[in-house]
């Protein structure tokens, strides 16, 4: 593509796509570098969680071009997650594995291979296993070594994912609807507000205190996400409503109308705008076409993608900072690329919808 090139949104996607290859992959098994440039920041932990939603971005990829290189560059991100984690699925931290495995269940339903949905399944067993408990309410905990700390973050992708496999099981085969029903109760009961903004979690200090210092956009994203899953099981509108309230609460409480504010430099926190733009991408064909909301939460992902391209567009690749009302040259780390890539994907989906 030159500067002179008429671009379309799908352009826009899949140079985001390519991007993360061009700015961050290296050879053998570290397969991304946490940064960059490779020399600065944080360039030997496995970032397991980062990984598991680069399987989601490639899916993304390859169900919009039907290009096969996606899926086996899906394929490749599972297999350096499991290779690098000593050839087991398993890791301390709950949250990490749910998303794996919300990807493993993504990555059956697109390629119809069954190993994914066993593996997802697999993940499922050892979570409920080791991190559902009853303390502060009958939840899962964050991780194995703080099993009364409880959040958002774990909950809300057991949620979506015990939906996603009842759904994927012949009925009746598993009790998945019970845990997904509680963990949704217990979560609205603890961490949602009246407004529908969601809190991270409670607990942490084992003071039964709510951390509402942190503000992040990925748990708004969870909840929207959750309640689109009970949604689709249950029919019940309540639920659209909720996930439709927490949407435009989140737009309204967390950024300038038209992009996200920065949430940090840690690395993770690049990552979270992103699963609140994936999740919204769930919740917009269910609303009305010509409704107010509906319009109002893809005006918001118009104005956040042009932002973004706008600032971040560099020959031909997108190079994009935590904040997209503003050009970054600085250093980056690749969750915050797959953020830019979950939001040009959203936004190519809506304009195809459009056409």
């Amino acid at each position: 593509m030159t500067t002179t090139d008429v671009l379309t949104w799908t352009d826009y996607a899949n140079a985001a796509q390519s991007s993360l290859d061009h700015y961050f992959a290296v050879p053998g098994i570290q397969f991304l570098e946490n940064s960059h440039p490779h020399d600065t920041g944080d360039t030997a932990t496995f970032n397991y969680w980062w990984l598991a939603h680069v399987i989601d971005a490639r899916i993304d990829a390859w169900q919009r071009t039907g290009d096969e290189r996606w899926h086996r560059a899906a394929v490749a991100a599972v297999e350096n997650i499991v290779e690098r984690n000593g050839g087991s699925l398993f890791n301390d931290y709950f949250d990490d594995m749910l998303w794996f495995a919300l990807a493993l269940e993504r990555l059956h339903r697109a390629s119809g291979e069954k190993r994914w949905l066993d593996d997802a399944l697999a993940i499922w067993d050892h979570v409920v296993e080791f991190g559902w408990n009853d303390a502060q309410g009958e939840s899962l905990a964050w991780r194995k070594q703080q099993l009364e700390y409880k959040n958002t973050p774990a909950n809300g992708p057991l949620i979506i994912l015990s939906l996603r496999l009842e759904r994927a099981l012949p009925q009746g085969t598993r009790d998945f609807r019970d845990y997904a029903v509680t963990a949704m109760a217990w979560l609205e009961d603890r961490l949602v507000g009246d407004d529908g903004f969601v809190e991270d979690g409670i607990n942490r200090e084992g003071d039964g205190r709510i951390d509402t210092q942190w503000r992040f956009t990925y748990n708004q994203g969870l909840y929207v996400g959750a309640a689109v899953e009970l949604l689709k099981t249950s029919g019940d509108r309540v639920y659209r409503e909720r996930a439709t309230r927490t949407a435009l609460t989140a737009i309204s409480a967390l950024s300038d109308g038209a992009v996200f504010r920065d949430e940090g430099d840690g690395g993770d926190e690049g990552l979270f705008k992103g699963i609140y733009y994936r999740y919204l991408g769930e919740l917009l064909p269910l609303l009305p076409v010509d409704g107010l909301e509906r319009a109002r939460l893809e005006r918001f992902v118009v104005d956040g993608t042009d932002a973004l391209v706008a600032h971040a567009w560099r020959e031909g690749t997108i190079y994009p900072g935590n904040d997209w009302s503003k050009p970054w040259t600085g250093p980056i780390p690749y969750s915050t690329m797959l953020s830019a890539i979950m939001a040009t994907e959203l936004r190519a989906r809506i304009e195809d919808a459009r056409a």
